[in-house]
């Protein structure tokens, strides 16, 4: 049989996870990796927050819920076999009043459904027996709840993908995709080399790619912007594990809330707020192309318009670091303005309709040899290798590989 001639664009952990899944889903299989950047995991996977998500928001029985519950199997299983740090710190999802206390109970209902090991409500003395510097009425408390170094995972995925005869390239822009008949020219920085099946997973560009290849441009991404803040070391104690707010329905991102980090740090944050560039990780830092493609998008204008409560809180977190500590305060009140010091920025890959509707589920489109993962929605770096699987295996049955 001839060998299947493979490449993915995107060099992030779901990229790299695709690719290690082509290599064991095809034996005869020869996968590239393309990758424009000089290292892996360095947009998206890179500048997250490392938590391993449980599964505790999501439908039951939804995609998003079976993938992530999957994903943190596969994720605990992958780490334990590679020696990549993993710890399950746990999780409080914390309630100060009785709307929010309704709204805590109903995502207990989920987690239960969904599987989420040992979850259960607890109240204020327990909360304090869990985390002892939070308070609330009541938490969620989930001690399966963990956090992983992302970077470390997507480097020891891609030592399976060269270990079994693929090969990494790094820094090699992708600059082009044509389909013909029945092979992909893929055109890069390199040259142009011809496939049998081209996965692109490009994040942050995947909208543009997939567009410039003759899909749709709609929809599109649109970047937020989420800085972080670090708790001085001698504060650390405040915080033994992730301190989370319950979702408010009236926001579209959820807000404030303290993450233990696998080297001990503790993260305090992020907002959400426009970013001035696709990947503008510099606070002073724009790209005039990115942010015109954005204020020239209709769907923006009408998602900023239906959401106008949420850019005045999140244009008071950006501008007043204090209003950003007092947000935390409101789950550890020891907390104080001097207690941190700016942290990593990261960058959200936001797909947006065009009647201004963030899109929160899979998008995936193409042909039958081009695929475009054109959104992989949170908790996309957990659920990675189970995205991976769903992902490959829709890729083969459409270009009919076995």
């Amino acid at each position: 049989m001839s060998r299947v001639r493979a490449a993915v664009v995107g060099g992030g952990i779901i990229g790299v996870a695709v690719a290690r899944q082509l290599t064991r889903s095809l034996g005869n299989v020869d996968v590239t990796v393309f990758e424009k950047e000089d290292e892996l995991a360095a947009h998206q996977t890179g500048h997250n927050s490392g938590v391993v998500h449980a599964g505790l928001y999501y439908e039951p029985g939804s995609l998003k819920a079976r993938l992530c519950r999957r994903g943190v199997e596969l994720l605990q299983e992958f780490t334990a076999g590679k020696g990549v740090g993993y710890e399950e710190c746990g999780k409080v999802v914390v309630a100060h009043n009785a709307s929010e206390l309704g709204r805590l109970e109903a995502i207990h209902r989920r987690a239960i459904a969904n599987g989420v090991p040992d979850v259960r409500m607890i109240n204020a003395d327990e909360l304090a027996a869990v985390e002892p510097h939070a308070r609330g009425l009541a938490a969620l408390h989930s001690p399966r709840t963990a956090i992983v170094d992302y970077r470390a995972v997507t480097n020891a995925l891609a030592g399976d993908v060269t270990d079994a005869g693929g090969t990494v390239a790094l820094g090699v822009a992708v600059t082009g995709i044509e389909e013909r008949g029945p092979e992909i020219r893929v055109a890069s920085t390199s040259g142009t080399e011809v496939y049998d099946l081209v996965i692109t997973c490009a994040g942050l560009q995947s909208d543009r790619l997939a567009h410039a290849s003759g899909d749709p441009a709609n929809p599109r991404i649109v970047p937020f912007f989420g800085d972080y803040y670090l708790l001085r070391p001698e504060k650390r104690g405040l915080v033994k594990g992730l301190i989370y707010p319950v979702p408010d329905p009236r926001y579209p991102f959820l807000g404030v809330h303290l993450t233990k980090r696998i080297d001990g740090a503790i993260m305090v944050g992020p907002n959400a707020f426009l970013a001035a560039g696709r990947e503008a990780y510099r606070r002073a830092q724009v790209s005039p192309g990115d942010l015109g493609e954005v204020l020239g998008f209709p769907g923006f204008w009408r998602f900023a318009a239906g959401n106008l409560p949420t850019a005045a809180r999140e244009t008071r977190l950006v501008v007043n670091s204090r209003a950003f500590v007092e947000e935390a305060r409101k789950y550890v009140p020891e907390l104080q303005a001097g207690d941190v010091t700016r942290g990593p920025r990261g960058i959200r890959a936001q797909a947006m309709t065009r009647d201004g509707s963030l899109v929160d589920d899979f998008v995936i489109t193409g042909t039958n040899r081009l695929v475009h993962v054109r959104n992989a929605p949170s908790p996309g770096a957990t659920s990675s290798m189970a995205i991976a699987e769903h992902i490959v295996s829709e890729a083969m049955d459409r270009a009919s590989l076995s």
